[in-house]
């Protein structure tokens, strides 16, 4: 029997729908590979934020507890005692930022004129 005509034609057809069956196969394992690694990632920042969210929580708990119990302490002392280590408080930090600020003002400039 003659070989047709139309055979190699098909031939090429076939073997075009190959190349582009394998592009198409390539760019889904491409994108396959960008959606795993989406995946990925967002899996580790879910983690990070559950991480994040029990560290403000053990700090919440570590702080209400703080507060509780210096409000007893100052409940069991008197109230003219709780004033003045508030204001002793106070007045260090007061002190502290205007020596720091002094400090800054006088030693952190640069010489003025030629040396």
């Amino acid at each position: 029997m003659p070989p047709r005509a139309g055979t190699s034609s098909d031939q090429i057809y076939e073997s075009q729908n190959d190349e582009q069956l394998n592009d198409l196969h390539g760019k889904l394992r491409a994108l396959r590979g960008v959606t795993t690694d989406i995946y990925n990632d967002a899996e580790r920042q879910n983690l990070q934020l559950d991480q994040t969210a029990n560290t403000f929580e053990t700090f919440t708990t570590s702080f209400l507890r703080t507060t509780t119990n210096s409000a007893r302490t100052f409940a069991n002392s008197s109230g003219v005692k709780q004033y003045k280590l508030t204001l002793y408080i106070a007045g260090a930090f007061v002190g502290v930022f205007l020596l720091w600020k002094m400090g800054i003002a006088h030693w952190g400039r640069e010489p003025e004129g030629p040396p």
